[in-house]
């Protein structure tokens, strides 16, 4: 694993836990010497994630559509920042760059970024982990609405199971880097799809 997109808030939420828990996660990635692939804003956890990886020595990669650019979020102290025309394109060149996800608190820009990307996975269109870090219990109601969902027969537990949970970065690299690791046993249909293009 060498490379982790993260999906956070354009805000810093109302609790200092949040922002705390992005500049533990900004300097876990860079003393792991993973790479930070991220949707290139410089505001609220998107800033403070990128701003930690780059204090300690890591590389910070943003992808941002030319839109969200000129209303000036964009970050332009990091390693590479890319300006692409929309948000699909954003999207796919985040999972393109990306090893494993990881989704911070957010609001429904993170979590519709966290479902397409897990949806994904369930489908075999990639197997690259993806993980939630639980920072001060954000996820603790989605967790529940997920098992509620596997309860009702909307969903499968194995596919439920896809989504990894921690409540520390280390915790959740670790998990994650395991299974970044594994031998490689689905079909990659994201990739085929390509490939055919």
């Amino acid at each position: 694993m060498k490379s982790v997109c993260v999906y956070c808030g354009s805000s810093p939420g109302n609790r200092p836990e949040y922002a705390e828990g992005a500049r533990l996660l900004g300097r876990t990635l860079a003393e792991s010497g993973l790479a930070l692939v991220y949707g290139g804003g410089k505001v609220g956890l998107m800033g403070i994630v990128a701003d930690a990886v780059m204090e300690h020595g890591g590389s910070a990669i943003g992808i941002i559509p030319d839109a969200l650019m000129q209303k000036e979020v964009g970050h332009r102290g990091l390693t590479e920042l890319h300006v692409v025309r929309n948000m699909h394109e954003r999207k796919q060149m985040m999972a393109d760059r990306a090893d494993a996800f990881i989704a911070m608190p957010g609001g429904v820009g993170t979590f519709e970024e966290l479902f397409e990307t897990f949806t994904w996975l369930q489908l075999g269109y990639h197997d690259k982990p993806v993980g939630l870090l639980n920072v001060n219990g954000f996820y603790d109601g989605l967790l529940g609405f997920l098992a509620h969902a596997v309860r009702e027969g909307f969903m499968k537990q194995v596919h439920a199971d896809l989504l990894h949970v921690a409540d520390t970065p280390a915790g959740l690299l670790g998990q994650l880097g395991q299974l970044a690791a594994a031998p490689r046993v689905r079909v990659d249909k994201w990739q085929q799809a390509r490939d055919k293009t």
